[in-house]
């Protein structure tokens, strides 16, 4: 499967995407968590425009591969795939072996058109996705519990598109988003599970300190 070029190609891949009906994944004890994020260079003002410098980063089973290259398209909310969507299925590709589930830096049903970045990557993949972000795009929800494991909804309209996740008490929760194959229920046990001990889930983690090591080493 190929990535859309034009944001009218987009829009209704997007919304094709989110009609599609496909068997839902659930994680198990030794299912192995993934990770993408791409990263830009830094000190640049603006949202960000075609052509710009990236270094992606994918981390799986202990192992981790960057890719280097080009914004696809500048910055617009809603269709980030086509700035960021062939260089993260680069990125997953290098690595020697597939993860089980990818954690990606994107949004799923909390989408205008219901096909966030993290679903069209699953898609793309063929790979089980789940959105990690710092806060929503369109959704909206109050704060769940000071406890590790409180989830509270996260709606857009009347739909219930992702969730509101503490990880860890006294701090910030995640945005969390089922993407590609997930539901609310995985989604959630994935990103409990690949956050023991601090905020950011581990290979997220991972995967952004690999992509910023490659930019700083190649902008010195």
């Amino acid at each position: 499967m190929s990535w859309p070029t034009t944001a009218d190609e987009l829009a209704a891949w997007q919304e094709e995407l989110a009609r599609r009906r496909v068997r839902a994944w659930s994680p198990a004890p030794a299912s192995a968590v993934g990770a993408c994020v791409v990263c830009f260079p830094r000190g640049k003002t603006g949202a960000g425009a075609r052509g710009d410098r990236a270094w992606a980063a994918a981390v799986a089973r202990g192992d981790t591969a960057v890719v280097r290259g080009e914004a696809g398209a500048r910055y617009v909310p809603g269709l980030l795939a086509l700035r960021e969507g062939p260089l993260l299925e680069a990125a997953v590709r290098a690595l020697p072996r597939a993860p089980d589930v990818l954690l990606v830096d994107a949004t799923g049903r909390d989408h205008p058109r219901r096909g966030g970045l993290a679903t069209s990557l699953g898609a793309v993949l063929e790979l089980p996705t789940v959105g990690v972000t710092h806060r929503p795009l369109l959704a909206t929800g109050e704060w769940p519990a000071d406890r590790r494991g409180a989830v509270a909804p996260l709606r857009a309209g009347d739909e219930i598109v992702g969730c509101w996740l503490r990880v860890q008490a006294g701090v910030r929760p995640l945005a969390v988003h089922p993407a590609w194959r997930t539901d609310l229920e995985a989604a959630i046990a994935v990103v409990l599970g690949a956050t023991p001990r601090v905020r950011t889930p581990e290979p997220l983690r991972v995967a952004r300190t690999a992509a910023r090591r490659a930019r700083a080493a190649d902008m010195g």
